[in-house]
């Protein structure tokens, strides 16, 4: 074959569905390198991950199967896939690229050195952040042993400024950590070499605390600085996190936009950095954190949620010449389709992939790529069919602490919803649909026994 096309795969964090500019939901959005990314290739409007946060999502991300096949269902099970699983990366290293990561590592609680991390699945070149050894966040300014022993612990630890990596080795960097992802993101890509590469951009933007911006960017936008935690000053972490979430945070959705524009700022230079024999994909790694003052209307919920405003998310394509600038389609697709998909086009096959080649759904040549899909957290879970989504919410402890203090609308017990005319999800048919709620019940827990859980306990 000719020579493959270069890949760049963009991962954001926590974007909210309705936060891009172009959408035309919020004036004060302004995305517009993610809007020429829509102008220039394919939207699709119903892609999902295959959980409603990060670790277990971005398992499924990297490895194009349901994590659930490993255990992973959610923070206290989530690990990377095993070991005869091979990667995204692993897949076109072995067809000849250059691979290179930059951004944050989330998979579990992986330490250096474990497969977790990239340079041990794949990637060649990395500059990377273990955010699984700080509650799943990177600070955005400081990595540095001097900020660890100013922060002091446990703030250190729950503010997350901890060294970088590079390879297995600390690196240190002090300044604007989504403006260095993208620096040297751009740096491997324009590097002098015949391969093509595969470029992975994993930024921590938009998770919380977005009030991490450089002081100039307070500065021209008019904004206060807020002071990371201190337990001398603030009392214990759990108490002074609900003063920084919605609705108590000052400014909350003002930093969240701040940090959304100065992301697609690098995106921007991503995409001049690209040329038009590179595919670019952006995706986030769960539905919008509506704590966290991300939007996901006309979605219901938030992450940490099955209603669709945690698990639907914006997916964009771009490869100039082969999919159709400015297309939308409504397929229903998955982040499991990216390993098939990518594999395919640089000319791989990928035996046990759960997701499917979705570029005849990007072309315009074919109309669907799944039938169903299927989510399941243990105490909460969800399969979408066509239209109709059935879900299901225990009352547990884990659906208690997510309304505790993430003050996430969970629901609870069974909800039936036609999303073509009810995307909101705001009206439950359950009792309307009596053998349809057994057929998709019956649907799922054959998925479940396929995967290896354990089978469903309650029913209807």
């Amino acid at each position: 074959m000719d020579r493959p096309p270069n890949i760049l795969l963009i991962v954001s964090d926590d974007h909210g569905y309705a936060d891009r500019g172009g959408l035309g939901v919020h004036p004060d959005v302004l995305t517009p390198s993610l809007d020429r990314l829509a102008a220039e290739g394919v939207t699709c409007t119903d892609a999902y991950v295959t959980a409603p946060i990060c670790s277990p999502s971005r398992a499924s991300i990297i490895s194009g199967r349901y994590q659930q096949r490993w255990g992973g269902q959610w923070f206290d099970s989530a690990a990377f896939p095993p070991d005869d699983v091979p990667t995204l990366a692993e897949v076109l290293r072995d067809q000849g690229y250059r691979t290179g990561y930059f951004g944050k590592v989330h998979y579990g609680k992986e330490d250096v050195g474990d497969r977790a991390c990239p340079p041990h699945h794949g990637f060649e070149e990395t500059l990377y952040g273990l955010a699984g050894q700080s509650f799943g966040r990177l600070n955005y300014l400081h990595h540095s042993e001097e900020a660890v022993e100013s922060y002091g612990q446990p703030a250190a630890h729950h503010m997350a400024v901890q060294p970088l990596l590079s390879g297995d080795e600390p690196v240190e960097h002090e300044g604007f950590l989504t403006a260095e992802f993208g620096r040297r993101a751009t740096q491997f890509m324009s590097a002098a070499d015949e391969r093509p590469y595969f470029c992975m951009v994993a930024f921590n933007a938009v998770h919380n605390f977005c009030w991490q911006l450089p002081q100039e960017e307070l500065e021209k936008r008019g904004l206060p600085t807020f002071r990371d935690w201190s337990p001398d000053a603030d009392g214990p972490f759990m108490e002074w996190y609900d003063d920084v979430i919605v609705p108590n945070l000052p400014h909350g959705r003002e930093y969240y936009l701040a940090q959304l524009e100065l992301m697609d700022a690098e995106i921007g230079r991503l995409l001049d950095a690209a040329g038009d024999d590179t595919i670019v994909v952006y995706i986030t790694d769960n539905g919008g954190s509506t704590c966290n003052f991300g939007d996901n209307a006309p979605l219901r919920g938030t992450k940490y949620t099955l209603w669709d405003g945690g698990i639907r998310i914006p997916m964009l394509w771009r490869w100039p010449g082969q999919l159709p600038a400015g297309r939308r389609t409504n397929a229903l697709v998955s982040t499991m389709d990216l390993v098939p998909t990518l594999a395919a086009a640089a000319g791989a096959t990928v035996d046990g992939a759960d997701g499917v080649d979705i570029l005849p759904v990007l072309t315009g040549s074919a109309d669907a790529a799944h039938e169903n899909l299927h989510w399941d957290c243990g105490f909460q879970w969800a399969v979408r069919s066509g239209d109709w989504k059935l879900s299901w919410v225990d009352d547990d402890e884990n659906t208690r602490h997510l309304r505790d203090y993430e003050h996430a609308p969970m629901g609870e017990g069974w909800f039936l919803a036609n999303l073509a005319d009810n995307i909101g999800e705001s009206s439950n048919e359950l009792s309307a649909q009596p053998e349809l709620v057994e057929r998709l019940r019956a649907l799922h827990a054959s998925w479940r026994a396929e995967v290896g859980l354990d089978p469903q306990t309650v029913n209807p």
